[in-house]
């Protein structure tokens, strides 16, 4: 990989890492701490949040036409979800240790955390959960089509896409065929090596 891009990913993992340790320290004002995976707030912000609780009734009342009409279609897309995650982690299963790929860890991408807030009802917390299985399975299904892709074809684009996973700056230029058959199985080995290292 070319320094210059090295060092900015290397910048860019460091933010991260900031960002990370600056919300730790938001999560503190706002009165909660993560004991065995598991959510507590102190007394005072429970109370206050359960004063804030919507009753499902009110909510429903106050819901917008379009949003209950939607509703269906909306959650209509759980079975293609299902059956997306269900094929891809039969993929990962299969695949993976033939290649050598360590398995992606389905617990790193699914939080199902909301359902400790107090000032959700039901339908909120039904809604939190939704969104959260989507967009956790769509991130482990990205981290499974990265690694695939670090083992197949690790080529950037030749244009600039939004959205791309953690590895793709690691991929080879493209239009760089020297360095795709040089580097190729370099990737490869670094995928093997994490699987080795069981990561």
């Amino acid at each position: 990989m070319n320094p210059q891009i090295a060092e900015i990913v290397a910048r860019i993992r460091g933010l991260e890492d900031d960002l990370e340790r600056e919300l730790t320290r938001q999560r503190e004002t706002l009165a909660y701490h993560i004991e065995n995976k598991r959510v507590i707030f102190e007394e005072a912000m429970t109370r206050h949040h359960r004063r804030l609780k919507v009753r499902v009734l009110r909510y429903l009342s106050q819901a917008r036409p379009l949003s209950v009409i939607t509703a269906p279609v909306i959650y209509s897309l759980i079975v293609p979800l299902v059956l997306l995650d269900l094929f891809v982690s039969l993929y990962q299963a299969v695949c993976f240790p033939a290649y050598g790929i360590a398995k992606v860890r389905r617990a790193d991408y699914f939080a199902f955390d909301r359902v400790h807030l107090q000032y959700l009802n039901a339908i909120e917390k039904l809604n939190c959960a939704y969104c959260s299985y989507a967009n956790g399975l769509l991130a482990y299904v990205g981290e499974i089509a990265g690694r695939t892709e670090q083992y197949w074809c690790p080529i950037k684009h030749s244009r600039r896409v939004l959205g791309v996973h953690s590895r793709y700056h690691t991929f080879i230029d493209f239009g760089d065929a020297d360095a795709f058959r040089a580097e190729s199985e370099a990737l490869r080995e670094t995928l093997r090596a994490q699987a080795r290292a069981g990561d």
